[in-house]
């Protein structure tokens, strides 16, 4: 097997929490613990190391919203750190920052290689990991998410940083 961007890296996320999925990849509506699962970043870990573990609906990968501990306090719109990937190997660090209540982790498990890009590549499964900042998936469904509702006359404002750099 190649060597996989979701081997390579580590992750950290700045949550406690995660909203699981049914085997349509919609949330159930609960919002579970993160300690002793899978999806325990909450210490910098390789994105692989525990992939073997998760439930086939999702390829055998990660397609799960991440509940940031910041979707519980107020900060007053100013973007919180939200996660940090670090490749190791080449000392590039991506960390993200947000207004936002979550951040989706995506690992491509459905890529397949028939997806092409620069150079003719093919994109294939686990090659590339996708961090969404978010409202929680299907949030309109449960009401102890928080709110995703915009009315006439309010105004809709979050932000989110990508900060890039190597280590020295």
């Amino acid at each position: 097997m190649n060597q996989v961007i979701s081997w390579a890296m580590s992750l950290n996320f700045f949550c406690d929490h995660y909203t699981p999925i049914d085997k349509n990849l919609i949330p159930t509506g609960a919002i579970t613990p993160v300690a002793g699962t899978p999806f325990d970043f909450t210490k910098p870990k390789l994105i692989g190391r525990d992939i073997s573990l998760l439930d086939p609906i999702t390829n055998g990968g990660y397609d799960h919203n991440f509940v940031l501990k910041k979707a519980s306090s107020d900060f007053s719109g100013h973007p919180q750190i939200a996660a940090r990937a670090v490749h190791k190997d080449s000392g590039r660090v991506l960390e993200v920052f947000t207004t936002q209540p979550g951040v989706q982790l995506y690992t491509s498990n459905f890529l397949d290689g028939t997806l092409l890009g620069k150079n003719k590549t093919a994109y294939k499964k686990y090659q590339a990991l996708c961090l969404e900042t978010q409202g929680f998936p299907d949030a309109i469904n449960h009401s102890h998410f928080p709110s995703i509702v915009l009315k006439p006359g309010e105004k809709y404002q979050e932000s989110t940083i990508f900060n890039f750099y190597t280590l020295a």
